[in-house]
């Protein structure tokens, strides 16, 4: 295992530096670290790591959304308003919707199992989108109209919404009818999660105010927080829905709320810990794609893929009716919606294992959702930005 962690970290550094100097993101050259040196091509990595690599994943984007909430303005987002709550469900409908009516006129697949596939590539990834979009907040681009702000919070309830409708659509296909009630509970996890999350909040600033400790062992506390709502929402998963990820945000985002000295502080210190987690993540999720399947279902996946991005960028326009963006915002928006990359590698393969037919059909263009999406969400967010977004730095804000 140590001699695979070795050989991630610095291949992975390597590459991802290489990938900057051609422009390029450096998530790119971790996402090709894992798959050449994952099971499917060099296989160096310890299958001892893979085993517990949906878990490294999935502490990579806590970390990641600890940060995210730590640098989320409530007033921010309450300037954005409606826009925000619809980018939570809409653009991911609209590419469920496009998905179900086009895969079974690629592939030899039946509506049920084309909602499924939907519904796989139906989320963003957080993991990607929130970094870039701390990166804006912090250098000022889109500020004046909180656009990241708007695109960060939309992400991470997106994946709510998509998961909840892909445990339905499994329920269906194992025999079962379809899970209403699963759908009532994707609001009801988003309110007992915020809640959740602020009064955790609440009670951890009087724990800190109360309780002298270093910032270090602050963020522990933070991280270890974080662990136990996700965890939370696992234990108590048959009895109240919860969205742990939600509350972790919230709990982080009340923190700034109410000591945002102390706030700053600690994302200064998650920044640090987010440069190891991510190369973990990207490595991680590369290690898990099957370049066979991709070359066997070739040019049908690509089109599918397209398609359902080109009706999703629709989705994000509906969204955007009647807001204060203008044109170049708003296609902004549609960039940064696009990358896909943790919930295709945490459920691509699961219809296969639960023995769908068109479960290697699934995983495929799971697989290749992630390469394209991420390198063409990634890639289109850093050449735009400065281009369609406003500058609002210190030195604009004081003229």
């Amino acid at each position: 295992m140590l001699f695979s962690l070795a050989l991630m970290v610095l291949c992975g550094l390597v590459l991802s530096k290489t990938m900057q100097k051609l422009k390029i993101p450096g998530l790119v050259g971790m996402l090709l670290t894992g798959i050449v040196l994952g099971p499917y091509a060099l296989n160096l990595i310890s299958p001892k790591l893979l085993n517990i690599s949906a878990d490294l994943r999935e502490i990579a984007l806590i970390i990641i959304l600890t940060r995210a909430g730590l640098a989320l303005d409530i007033n921010d987002l309450k300037k954005v308003g409606r826009p925000a709550i619809l980018m939570c469900f809409i653009p991911a409908a609209f590419e469920i919707a496009a998905t179900t009516i086009f895969a079974p006129m690629f592939f030899s697949i039946s509506y049920l199992e084309a909602a499924i596939l939907g519904t796989v590539l139906g989320a963003v990834s957080p993991a990607i989108i929130v970094p870039k979009m701390l990166k804006l907040m912090e250098s000022g681009y889109g500020k004046a109209k909180s656009i990241p702000q708007l695109i960060m919070a939309g992400a991470s309830v997106d994946d709510v919404f998509v998961i909840v409708l892909f445990t339905s659509f499994m329920g269906m296909h194992s025999g079962n009818s379809f899970d209403y009630v699963s759908i009532i509970k994707i609001p009801l996890a988003i309110i007992t999660g915020l809640l959740a999350g602020i009064l955790i909040g609440l009670a951890l600033v009087k724990l800190f105010q109360k309780i002298h400790m270093r910032d270090t062992v602050k963020t522990m506390i933070l991280l270890s927080v974080s662990f136990l709502l996700v965890f939370f929402e696992t234990a108590v998963k048959a009895y109240m829905p919860i969205s742990g990820l939600l509350a972790v945000m919230a709990f982080s985002g009340t923190i700034l709320k109410k000591n945002d000295v102390l706030a700053k502080r600690l994302s200064a210190k998650f920044s640090k810990v987010w440069v190891g987690a991510e190369l973990m993540l990207f490595v991680l999720v590369g290690a898990t794609v099957d370049m066979r399947y991709a070359v066997l279902t070739g040019f049908a996946a690509i089109a599918l893929i397209f398609i359902a991005l080109a009706i999703r960028v629709c989705g994000v326009f509906v969204c955007l009716i009647k807001s204060k963006l203008n044109f170049k915002e708003r296609v902004f928006c549609a960039i940064a919606y696009l990358p896909k990359a943790t919930v295709q590698a945490a459920i691509g393969g699961l219809p296969l294992a639960a023995g769908i037919l068109a479960g290697n059909i699934i995983l495929t263009v799971a697989v290749l959702a992630i390469l394209i999406t991420a390198l063409l969400g990634s890639i289109g967010i850093e050449i735009s930005y400065k281009r369609m977004l406003t500058l609002n730095s210190l030195e604009t804000q004081l003229i």
